[in-house]
């Protein structure tokens, strides 16, 4: 007769089982005939551990349309509960049942027309010269009170929604003819060297004289600026992947540089064809600095901690923990409003071994003896983040012991976990959090 193992859930009810064999006295295990079978001990009872906890999705209010007028989305706040409305990581609460974050919303249709600045200075004192002017096509939303003329979003919506013809930005001025034989001539501004942002434009200066023709004998001091700063307007910063795919129309998978937290990062942008692109960071490291493992040897004598704690494959274990498995991380997904990584998002990993475990877990059934053998390992060299101190990881399961080593600049973190059995996570609260 053998002692139960353990118990088949780690919360709630489940069973437990243990061997049942006959045995002679002196022998040991004999054929089972030999017993009687109506005094057979039951090879199964049923066992209770702590109640489970449940975790739900709780949705907030949708905000208001991010449109003024015309198409636009509206979001809102998704979070994860727990027992008396707690709030967890998203992690605890099942992902397909996730409600939706963004929908789209539709205001009053946009009105577009051009508007134009005061004709500036002519560019010659005498002479033909040039005044330049700024046009630019504007969204006129419904409600002019609530909402005033706002750009248009990107230089194809003045082609494709303001009305024909494109106002001059530029006409020829004539302010009186040069006295002198030879003049300073001025030809138009180009356009600005930035669509928006502080760029500059040129114009050809050139000395003439009264029949047109070069000529060497202008004063240097009266010569009027080639160049000139130039801003037509503020450089819209894409927050995120949604924003590319709304303001800039791209809608393929890839690397995007996106402003997060005041720091410009590149940020992989997945699933652009549907409505609700995901924000990944590619782990610049490599895989082999970025992994999980649950151990899948078990020591016979759970209560030592043979080889001084170090790893052997000839120790004297089965490899038979159901839990076992080793994932491989490329990129991890990033909740970009609270800075967590979603750990379960498994898209870009590779399981080499067992069961998928997710990101920064480790756990075994070795050892009940403070002698972890599963480990993990983040590495975000490269990608312009590092893992917060708020980050700690918790322990669960049976005699779980939890080491994690992290480097002085936080961009790495190394962790030994497990126990008999059981493993570590980050914590609930926190979750995996990052920092710019």
């Amino acid at each position: 007769m053998c002692v139960f193992y353990q118990c088949s859930v780690t919360c709630g009810v489940g069973v437990q089982r243990r061997d049942i064999y006959c045995r002679l006295k002196g022998t040991g295990r004999v054929r089972e005939d030999l017993c009687h079978a109506h005094e057979r001990p039951a090879v199964t009872q049923p066992c209770q551990t702590a109640e489970c906890t449940h975790y739900s999705w709780v949705a907030g209010g949708w905000e208001e349309c991010n449109a003024t007028c015309g198409e636009g989305m509206q979001g809102r706040k998704v979070g994860c509960m727990g027992p008396g409305m707690t709030p967890v990581q998203d992690d605890y609460c099942e992902p397909p049942s996730r409600p939706a974050l963004h929908q789209q919303c539709t205001r009053a249709p946009c009105n577009y027309v051009w508007m134009t600045g005061e004709w500036s200075q002519c560019s010659a004192s005498c002479g033909l010269g040039y005044q330049q002017r700024i046009v630019s096509c504007s969204v006129v939303p419904s409600s002019q009170a609530a909402h005033p003329y706002t750009a248009a979003q990107s230089s194809a919506a003045s082609s494709t929604y303001c009305p024909e013809p494109h106002p001059p930005g530029s006409r020829p001025c004539l302010l009186r003819d040069c006295p002198h034989s030879t003049y300073w001539k001025v030809g138009p501004w180009s356009k600005c060297s930035q669509t928006c942002g502080a760029g500059v434009m040129e114009r050809r200066v050139e000395c003439v004289n009264s029949n047109g023709q070069p000529s060497k004998h202008c004063l240097p001091s009266e010569r009027p600026e080639s160049q000139a700063a130039c801003q037509d307007r503020e450089c819209q910063m894409l927050a995120s992947c949604l924003d590319v795919q709304m303001r800039q129309g791209l809608r393929i998978d890839g690397e995007y540089y996106l402003k997060v937290r005041s720091r410009i990062l590149q940020i992989y942008c997945a699933e652009m064809q549907t409505e609700f692109p995901k924000e990944y960071v590619t782990l610049r490291s490599g895989q082999t600095d970025n992994f999980s493992e649950v151990y899948g040897h078990r020591l016979l004598n759970p209560f030592e901690c043979p080889y001084n704690g170090s790893r052997r494959q000839d120790c004297d274990c089965r490899n038979d923990y159901s839990a076992a498995g080793y994932t491989l991380f490329h990129k991890v997904r990033l909740d970009l409003s609270s800075l967590r990584i979603m750990i379960t998002d498994l898209q870009f990993s590779q399981t080499l071994l067992g069961r998928p475990v997710p990101f920064a877990t480790a756990g075994d059934c070795y050892s009940a003896a403070k002698c972890p053998q599963g480990q993990f390992s983040i590495n975000l060299i490269g990608t312009g983040l590092k893992v917060s101190e708020a980050t700690k990881w918790t322990s669960q399961g049976n005699y779980v012991s939890v080491k994690v080593h992290r480097s002085e600049d936080g961009t790495r973190i190394y962790g030994r976990c497990g126990g008999f059995c059981g493993k570590c996570i980050p914590q609930a609260h926190n979750g995996l959090l990052l920092e710019v």
